[in-house]
């Protein structure tokens, strides 16, 4: 993925997930490689579908499988915590480092290197003997899936024009939407039948068939690559772990500690300071910070926060509410999350085709709308709900997210000067997986502060209520305590649907305001020409590819 888009770059907006590089149309020697290796173009695809396949796997699939690990290895809160926070740190802080590098090394080659990697720690984490074993498998196994995500989609852009484009594309989004939708249940299935450690061993049995395959797929590079912005890496990847250290820390050890002050006085310190490099770097910088002058990519930038974070917080800890609270296996759990990530799978191309009818707009508009519904009706959630009761929320939750995740990449490149698609596809990804990354260590800290304020009432003490509270996140709830902990974690997951809802009310008139057409509220001026302003607002409104 490169850092920057050349001269008539595009990013394709079909799939709905992947970090979209700066796609370009496929020159003359690369339509003639696709051409050449028709077998290899379904390889290639194969390979990217396959690997793109487990990357919400190794998420979801990790999330099922934590209670088990955690009893199974005697983990800690704080250390079951950085099984999901490590991966997420270096999937969320890579990606760009990962295209820089593809650009420079070859595409192909980055690619079988991230598979190699995660199939590698995979096999590690499947085997590892403790915790911590586990937490620094997880956090290499986060750079592979990082090189994997941005190496495997500049490798279709590279290899494929036209029809072929389309559907490879198609195929990648449909496998990440597959990975969401199926990862809970089949997670499930593994833990019941063969224990968590299956799940990672799947992983690294999967990898070795789709590495085969990438095997074929043929090589590129850029020949004329910007260089690595080092500076800006460390700082991002530090203010992320500092603030994710943060959450930690909370609740472990409460908000008002030294473990926990200093990490966000850093992260506070770290994450400006990476802006300020950011712009003093300019057209070199990993991110261009100046298209956040655009108020239309400000509003699609925070659709991460107002639509995936509520979802990948549910895919991350319902299940453990589920199996802790109501006692249910991690298969059951995992069929109760299907009216959720059912929608995810089949809603986005119809997304696309609403968007085309209407507008960008109003696909993102509503579907914050009815994520907003279906946090309020969080508020019926209980530990002994049915398969239907659970549905009254999730059906209408999944339906957003789904709605969203068909025309957020369209809209992300649809917001800014064509010349600037494919930094905005990556910075906008880049802030997805982020948004998502931060999600899941932010919402085990505020879990478990709700929930072990609510213990406290009923007197028990404040470090018990703690340690209570941060294993029933992680689906661990003692049978001394059941009642109680059930009841404050109830009251916490019913505080966080409201939360949620707010946020996604709030994420609904901020894109509704910000993608309004010019000729309604003329947005300010944003430092870019007139004539690109015009051009992409009116792709905004179309919901057209810039």
């Amino acid at each position: 993925m490169s850092q920057r888009s050349r001269p008539g770059s595009r990013s394709d907006p079909h799939p709905p997930t992947a970090v979209a590089p700066s796609i370009g149309a496929a020159g003359p020697e690369a339509r003639q490689r696709a051409a050449d290796h028709g077998g290899g173009y379904r390889l290639t695809v194969a390979a990217v579908g396959l690997a793109s396949l487990m990357l919400p796997f190794l998420v979801s699939g990790a999330a099922v499988a934590l209670p088990d690990m955690a009893a199974d290895l005697d983990a800690s809160v704080g250390s079951a915590q950085w099984m999901l926070n490590g991966f997420n740190i270096a999937f969320a802080a890579l990606p760009l480092a990962a295209g820089g590098l593809a650009d420079r090394l070859g595409r192909r080659r980055v690619l079988l290197a991230g598979i190699a990697l995660v199939g590698a720690t995979s096999l590690l984490v499947g085997l590892a003997p403790s915790v911590v074993a586990v937490d620094v498998g997880r956090v290499i196994q986060g750079c592979g899936a990082a090189a994997v995500l941005a190496a495997g989609a500049a490798v279709l852009a590279d290899s494929t024009s036209g029809r072929r484009r389309q559907v490879a594309f198609g195929v990648l989004g449909t496998c990440f939407g597959a990975g969401l939708a199926i990862g809970p249940l089949a997670a499930g299935a593994l833990v019941g039948a063969a224990g968590w450690r299956s799940v990672f061993l799947l992983v690294a049995a999967v990898s070795v068939p789709v590495w085969t395959c990438a095997l074929r797929s043929p090589e590129s590079r850029d020949p004329g690559p910007s260089s690595l912005d080092l500076m800006g890496l460390a700082l991002f990847t530090g203010g992320l772990s500092c603030l994710s250290l943060v959450f930690v820390q909370a609740t472990t050890a409460g908000w008002a500690t030294p473990g926990t002050l200093l990490p966000l006085a850093a992260a506070m310190a770290l994450l400006p300071l990476f802006v300020l490099v950011e712009l003093r770097r300019a057209d070199r910088a990993m991110f261009d910070v100046r298209l956040f002058r655009r108020p239309a990519f400000v509003a699609v930038v925070c659709q991460p926060f107002t639509v995936t974070l509520g979802f990948v917080i549910l895919l991350i800890y319902l299940p453990a509410y589920l199996q802790g609270v109501g006692s249910r296996t991690g298969l059951a759990s995992g069929l109760l999350l299907l009216p959720m990530t059912t929608p995810v799978l089949v809603l986005p191309l119809a997304a696309s085709h609403l968007a085309a009818r209407t507008s960008i707009r109003t696909v993102l508009t509503s579907a914050s709308l009815l994520i907003a519904l279906g946090a309020l009706l969080m508020v019926t959630l209980r530990g002994d709900a049915s398969w239907w009761t659970l549905a009254v929320p999730l059906v209408p939750f999944g339906a957003g997210v789904g709605l969203a995740f068909g025309v957020m990449d369209n809209a992300a490149v649809s917001a800014v000067p064509v010349r600037s698609a494919g930094a905005a596809a990556g910075m906008f990804n880049t802030m997805r997986v982020t948004g998502e990354s931060l999600a899941v260590s932010a919402a085990a800290a505020l879990l478990t502060t709700l929930s072990a304020a609510r213990l406290r009432e009923t007197g028990i003490p404040a470090h018990t209520a703690r340690s209570l509270a941060g294993q029933a996140v992680h689906g661990q709830v003692s049978a001394p305590n059941h009642g109680a902990v059930a009841a404050g974690f109830t009251d916490a997951f019913h505080t966080l649907g409201l939360i949620l809802a707010a946020l996604s009310v709030a994420g609904a008139g901020l894109t509704c305001l910000a993608l309004t057409p010019r000729g309604e509220v003329p947005p300010p001026h944003s430092g870019f020409q007139e004539a690109d302003d015009g051009h992409a607002m009116s792709d905004v409104r179309r919901g057209s590819s810039a």
